[in-house]
């Protein structure tokens, strides 16, 4: 593709060069995305794209199937393996995202994986990996995930876990600790992880693998175990002292609490089981049921057993010569993202298509289960979509306003169709309302789930035992009552948002992204829905976000950012690569703030132009998106597939429209 190089004026940094490219090369690179898209739509209408996570998650399930004592499955072990290799970092270990920093974590389990499978220990592999998780202090450097599988094989003992007591079970909503008090994530995966810490069972591993050149202090004469970066004194220490107490007094507690309270998380698991979707949809919690069944001595044949274990095996991705597991699905998230993108490319193809996704969405909606979210919202009620495919307990707020907005998008054309969503959007909108927090904004599956001091106690090093409001989430509820009509003056419920998302934005313009990577995705959030609210390009808060994205522009015309960028020490912006989707959404983001015409606007057009591939889609290794900052990302594969059509197909919109305000609330 031909592009035209010209000097830089109007305020772009003299480092950079205004790009171009023409209309004809910019309407042959959307119909060549959209073309590509359209193909990958499922019969029903529905899109859905592979979820990939770190090492973490393949060497679990390999893991499991030997904990259980499966039959091995030599070719799918090859294939994992194959995986494993091709993502370990030059140094040796395993990074949580592409060109990350090695994690110890990650590291011990991918080893103990491979070596499980029967990769030799003088592989020259394994040689790397053992030497840097050595350097590192070994393997009881390892976080509590890690170190509660590594107890289940009996590689360290018990002691080397916190005690998270199956007795939480019965605890009063005032007690300060209480599973309601957490995050839906947390609870689906503290709860069957109480009764396996409670019966402590032990891995069948018929190899009879372990570890023990892992470690740097035998397991046994470690005394003192990591906590997390974010746990401070006087928290740390108060709530270490409670583990020690916690950890004296435990033998001691009455037998028949214990099974009481087994009995409940049981009931508590069986209930959410959620068919062969698994137990909260994500993959920890599912293993932890299948482990769970298991321990309580299942046979399994029993069909509360094959559920959950059939819920883990559909997470697999397999390829020729390599095979993954993948946390969740995501095909409510991908579909409603799709149809935006399509109905923004426009043209009577795509928008059959997108509305052909929102008629698979409409049944999917969650409205006879009232979930956990309903104790923080007794009086709400149910009219949610989830994630995955089907979630009803843990319905998405996130979710919910794309797809209503979705709908709401396609309403003028699929009510002559016979395609009115018009009670499915009112019922949405009730509920996103109903789960907004008392500062205004919305968590994404919880509402007010604020109990900091919780992410202090040493079972949650991870920190991301909470789901508080976030800039993102509310972004995405404001952009979609307004897109509803609803203002600033009429809706006091909009009118709280935008003050949360006035408060939320930090010092150098931008606001942080807590569910994609990250800064450049919360800024246009939010500069989409404060543009959807009414808010005037020309005010403060809009301008000093737009010149904090024009001022991080990379020199190739794209924007990049990475996992870093969630570091506690973390200072302000550090330049990572461009990326598709990162530059889509900073495009985007410069629109609603009435950027359209900025060169950098037009360059950053011209990197998505230069490259796209054959296929009509973009290559994108890098990690864009995050389960849990500092320990958890995502890669998922579709965003470079939508994301980078819709902000070119957004561009040539406003240029050939009067109106150059984008009059959508993404």
């Amino acid at each position: 593709m031909q592009l035209n190089t010209t000097a830089l004026d109007q305020g772009v940094a003299s480092a950079h060069e205004t790009r171009t490219v023409s209309a004809a090369d910019l309407e042959a690179a959307i119909s060549s995305a959209a073309k590509s898209l359209l193909a990958l739509q499922h019969d029903d209408g529905h899109y859905v794209f592979e979820l990939e996570a770190d090492a973490t998650i393949p060497a679990e399930y390999v893991l499991m199937r030997h904990y259980l004592a499966e039959p091995v499955d030599a070719d799918l072990e090859r294939k994992i393996a194959n995986y494993l290799y091709r993502i370990q970092s030059a140094d040796g270990g395993w990074p949580l995202f592409h060109e990350g920093a090695s994690n110890i974590s990650a590291s011990v389990k991918a080893y103990f994986a491979l070596k499980m499978i029967g990769v030799d220990v003088d592989d020259p592999r394994m040689q790397r990996a053992r030497a840097w998780i050595l350097a590192e202090g070994g393997a009881a450097q390892s976080n509590v995930f890690t170190r509660n599988l590594l107890a289940l094989f009996g590689v360290i003992p018990w002691r080397g876990v916190p005690v998270v007591p199956v007795e939480i079970m019965l605890l009063p909503r005032w007690f300060p600790f209480h599973l309601d008090k957490i995050s839906y994530w947390a609870r689906t995966v503290v709860v069957p992880l109480t009764v396996l810490n409670a019966l402590k069972p032990r891995a069948r591993n018929p190899k009879g693998v372990d570890i023990p050149e892992l470690f740097v202090t035998p397991p046994n004469d470690v005394r003192v175990w990591p906590k997390g970066p974010h746990q401070k004194a006087p928290w740390s220490q108060i709530f270490g002292g409670i583990d020690r107490v916690l950890r004296f007094l435990e033998p001691a507690f009455p037998k028949s609490l214990r099974k009481r309270s087994i009995d409940k998380a049981v009931t508590f698991v069986t209930t959410r089981l959620n068919g062969e979707d698994g137990l909260g949809a994500i993959f920890p919690a599912m293993v932890n049921s299948v482990l769970v069944y298991d321990a309580l001595g299942y046979p399994h044949d029993h069909p509360d057993y094959v559920t959950a274990r059939q819920s883990v095996e559909k997470l697999l991705i397999v390829k020729p010569d390599e095979a993954y597991c993948q946390p969740c699905l995501s095909p409510v998230w991908d579909t409603a993202l799709a149809a935006h993108a399509l109905m923004e490319a426009g043209g009577p193809e795509a928008e059959r298509a997108a509305d052909r996704g929102l008629a698979w969405l409409a049944p999917l909606q969650v409205l006879d289960t009232v979930g956990d979210w309903a104790v923080q919202r007794p009086g709400v009620r149910p009219g949610g979509w989830a994630f995955q495919y089907a979630n009803a307990h843990y319905p998405d707020v996130d979710d919910t306003a794309v797809v209503v907005m979705a709908m709401d998008r396609a309403a003028s054309r699929t009510a002559a169709n016979g395609g009115d969503h018009r009670e499915a959007m009112a019922r949405g909108r009730e509920w996103i309302a109903g789960m907004q927090s008392k500062n205004g904004g919305w968590g994404a599956f919880d509402a007010d789930n604020n109990y900091e001091y919780l992410n202090q106690i040493p079972f949650s090093d991870h920190g991301a035992l909470l789901d508080p409001p976030t800039a993102d989430v509310s972004a995405r509820c404001v952009s979609m009552l307004a897109q509803l009509g609803e203002t600033r003056a009429t809706s006091p419920v909009l009118d709280k948002a935008v003050r949360y998302l006035e408060s939320t934005q930090e010092k150098d313009g931008s606001w942080y992204g807590r569910w994609g990577m990250n800064y450049v995705y919360g800024t246009w959030s939010v500069l989409c829905a404060l543009n959807a609210a009414g808010v005037e390009p020309e005010l403060p808060i809009m301008r000093k976000a737009a010149d904090w994205l024009l001022s991080i522009q990379n020199s190739d015309g794209g924007w990049g950012e990475d996992g870093e960028s969630y570091s506690l020490e973390y200072a302000g912006y550090q330049q990572a690569p461009s990326t598709a989707s990162q530059t889509a959404w900073a495009l985007m983001a410069l629109m609603a703030a009435g950027e359209i015409d900025h060169p950098a606007v037009q360059s950053g057009i011209a990197y998505l132009a230069a490259n796209q591939g054959k296929d009509g889609f973009w290559g994108e290794e890098r990690f864009t998106a995050t389960g849990f900052p500092r320990v958890f990302y995502l890669r998922y594969h579709g965003y470079s597939k939508f994301f980078p059509m819709w902000a070119m197909a957004r561009y040539r919109n406003l240029k050939a429209a009067n109106s150059k305000t984008v009059s959508v609330g993404m």
